[in-house]
């Protein structure tokens, strides 16, 4: 029996069936084509998935019996499989209860059981076509959504950089003297506008990472000069408040294992985000960034390295902390921002194969952790 080869584009809906044995494809084939089904075949798991990644079906009818490689097997590649798009997977079986749990827990969305009934597997299978046309809008709706977005934000920017460049041309006498009101309202709008641009480009990065439009720069990069950086750079802001912004790192510790391979910029980011956040909502007391070393299991390193920001501010309720990496999920306190810095700091920490935790009570404090592998190579 050969197979109907799928083209590119599609006239039907087209269902991958997929069978060891050649009556029950038969005998599927004649149900489906008989109501306008497009059919293709395939008499094993490998030859299935070579099929499916090369012209993704609508629905997949798969045998859970066959030799090599069974359904469940099949089922569980296919889902995990990282550039396919949603496809509805039918599980035919003739076992009983245990298998159908099995096939489920895999990934399949329905199941039928041999023999197979002509009325329950047309119904079956037009549900499963209505879901998939459902995700697949569904989707397509999130891409829009999601491209419009990206578009209204690059587009924002523009505008935005060319007023901060005007305003401190302005705020720097480029355009003459201004008297003392006039400049307190030009520092006014260029903080503001500032805080928008920030806001933008935030929301550019997020959409990047989500887009997989994002370029990594990795190279070895020593944290302990980073976070110095960083704290050189936000100290003005401790001065404002009248805060400590202290470092503590053990300076016995050899330097490699302060060491990690990441994007210097993009780490650079999550870490202002974390120090400033920590300044921003601490009215009194201390901000403590503390650089050290744990061994933690992991299938990628046992050695990590760790930066914990502790701040004395208001904290967090344990409500909030339950969606804080959530994006555009905003705190409760006045001065919470649009809710993507965290978001996007915990994205680029998983690119680098680390994580981020967060510890807070109320009125006490807060106290967020970063972990990456260290890079050892130098030992």
């Amino acid at each position: 029996m050969n197979a109907p080869v799928f083209q590119q584009k599609y006239r039907k809906e087209h269902i991958l069936v997929v069978d060891d044995f050649p009556d029950n494809l038969f005998l599927v084939q004649s149900i489906l084509e008989e109501e306008g089904y497009e059919i293709a075949f395939a008499e094993n798991g490998w030859d299935a998935l070579e099929l499916i990644e090369q012209f993704p079906p609508t629905l997949v009818l798969l045998d859970v019996m066959m030799p090599g490689m069974d359904g469940f097997e099949v089922t569980k590649r296919i889902r995990e499989h990282p550039k396919l798009p949603f496809i509805p997977i039918l599980l035919i079986t003739a076992h009983d209860q245990p298998s159908v749990v099995q096939g489920l827990d895999m990934g399949a969305d329905d199941f039928i059981r041999k023999p197979v009934e002509v009325d329950e597997l047309l119904a079956r299978v037009r549900s499963l076509v209505r879901l998939k046309h459902s995700v697949d809008e569904r989707d397509q709706i999130a891409r829009q959504r999601e491209d419009f977005v990206s578009r209204l934000a690059h587009d924002l920017r523009t505008p935005l950089v060319a007023a901060d460049r005007m305003l401190t041309l302005m705020q720097e006498g480029a355009l003459g003297e201004f008297s003392p009101d006039i400049k307190e309202i030009l520092a006014t709008m260029g903080r503001s506008n500032h805080n928008l641009l920030e806001m933008v480009n935030t929301l550019l990065e997020v959409y990047r990472y989500e887009a997989g439009a994002k370029v990594f720069n990795f190279s070895v990069v020593e944290l302990k000069n980073l976070v110095l950086e960083v704290i050189a750079e936000l100290t003005p802001l401790t001065t404002e408040k009248g805060l400590a912004l202290n470092f503590d790192y053990d300076e016995s510790v050899p330097r490699f294992c302060s060491t990690v391979l990441g994007d210097r910029m993009e780490l650079r980011r999550v870490l202002t985000n974390l120090v400033g956040n920590a300044l921003k909502f601490t009215s009194q007391g201390s901000v403590n960034v503390t650089l050290s070393n744990i061994e933690r299991e992991s299938e990628n390193c046992n050695f990590w390295v760790s930066v914990a920001i502790q701040d004395t501010g208001c904290g967090i309720s344990p409500v909030e902390q339950q969606n804080l990496f959530e994006r555009f999920r905003r705190g409760s306190h006045k001065s919470s921002g649009s809710g993507l810095g965290l978001h996007l700091s915990r994205r680029i920490l998983t690119t680098h194969q680390g994580s981020i935790e967060v510890e807070s009570h109320l009125d006490v404090g807060s106290t967020f952790t970063i972990y990456l592998p260290a890079h050892l190579e130098q030992q």
